[in-house]
């Protein structure tokens, strides 16, 4: 796709998101904090607006019109994201509050299997979601957790994936993508090497899900987590990817409603997958507002989406490379269209004021990886994310912010 192309496209895209409209600070605004939650298309907040407006109903085992329609669309969600993830079947697709309760379904579930002495390994540069409730199960087993070392660079240390993972290993979990040095993860060697031990693996895909196709049957992960508010849908919706096998054998997680198959006074039996997991009144309109996000998001070539964001990241580091007291964090080869990096002699939090005072949107802080940030000597970054519907112009106003930054700060 030449930049003609390019350009028209992302206008066309920029136009479906009512957010961009607005100014901030009497600027336009330059939203780049898409790793913390994107912006939301009209197709989708008219499609939670409409159900709402016209369509409140509870789901299943309703006897009237709005609860089978309800039933109807919730269902078609979950067959919609079993396509997007190529899952073999919709009993492996959990639907949850998104991507920290999926974890959390997972440590406490299936890590009650976990025994005293087992090993489970993370990466260093884990989201603390994917790394404390692993914590907090291991104290629980008297399990022990252990780190794929990160490089300065940010990459991920190929040679500690073979020396981590050992026969002690029952479980790996890890980022598909950071969501502080935006380092792609290279998913196949660390799931081969599990395999090779006998362990289990979960892909945190909070940030990759936006950034490359997922075949979770191609890449081989055992679980998979994922939230709808990194994907252009509504907030407090998630998914949990899971092999039907491991699920089957695994308790449940809440027991209320929706999860039992019978309850008399002696016991409970328990409903069959995926149900056995979903206790409780469902978040309905997150699965129907999801639906419409993945509508949305497959009307276009993700491949190209994806090539979009790492042409506006390349001009973003080559400015920030021209200003001497800036320095990247994490400038791995592969990687998403995130940029983390510190100035010299001035604080995070002072530098996104100002951008802030610009229009500019970013992020500051440790971004939940405080392990990570301590080993690399630092207590904070800013951060700036790209997503598809930024462009060349919002780039621009970024780094005039930065250098605005840099003559009133130092």
């Amino acid at each position: 796709m030449d930049s003609h192309q390019t350009d028209s496209q992302t206008l066309e895209i920029r136009q479906q998101f009512p957010a961009l409209r607005q100014k901030v600070r009497g600027r336009d605004l330059v939203y780049l904090d898409s790793a913390a939650t994107t912006l939301k298309p009209q197709s989708v907040i008219d499609r939670i607006s409409k159900f709402y407006s016209l369509e409140t109903a509870n789901v299943h085992r309703g006897a009237h019109y709005l609860s089978d329609a309800a039933t109807d669309e919730f269902e078609k969600s979950r067959e919609a994201i079993r396509i997007f993830l190529n899952a073999s079947s919709i009993e492996e697709v959990i639907f949850t509050r998104g991507t920290t309760e999926s974890i959390n379904l997972v440590a406490e579930s299936y890590g009650s299997f976990l025994n005293a002495g087992d090993e489970i390994v993370l990466t260093e540069m884990e989201h603390h979601s994917n790394m404390v409730a692993w914590q907090v199960l291991a104290q629980k087993k008297n399990c022990t957790v252990k780190y794929i070392a990160v490089l300065p660079n940010g990459e991920i240390d190929e040679a500690s994936i073979e020396s981590t993972i050992t026969s002690k290993t029952k479980l790996v979990a890890f980022s598909g993508c950071s969501n502080i040095l935006g380092t792609l993860t290279p998913i196949k060697k660390i799931v081969s090497k599990a395999r090779s031990v006998g362990a289990v693996t979960l892909l945190d895909a909070a940030q990759y899900v936006s950034q490359k196709k997922v075949d979770v049957q191609a890449l081989g992960v055992d679980f998979l987590a994922f939230s709808s508010h990194k994907l252009f849908g509504p907030f407090g919706f998630g998914v949990l990817y899971g092999r039907k096998e491991l699920l089957d054998k695994m308790p449940p997680y809440q027991s209320g409603g929706s999860m039992i198959h019978a309850v008399d006074f002696e016991g409970t039996t328990f409903n069959h997958l995926p149900f056995k997991f979903e206790a409780g009144t469902p978040h309905v309109e997150g699965a129907i507002g999801t639906l419409e996000s993945l509508r949305f998001l497959q009307q276009y070539n993700i491949s190209a989406l994806f090539e979009h964001e790492q042409r506006l990241m390349k001009i973003a580091v080559d400015e920030l490379k021209q200003i001497p007291e800036v320095r990247l964090i994490g400038e791995a080869r592969e990687k998403a269209a995130i940029v983390s990096f510190v100035m010299e002699g001035v604080h995070h939090a002072d530098l996104g004021q100002i951008l802030d005072q610009q229009g500019v949107a970013i992020r500051v802080g440790h971004h939940c990886t405080q392990p990570l940030l301590k080993k690399l000597g630092i207590t904070g970054t800013a951060r700036a994310s790209i997503s598809i519907y930024n462009n060349e112009n919002d780039i621009s106003q970024f780094i005039d912010g930065v250098k605005k930054a840099k003559r009133m700060l130092l």
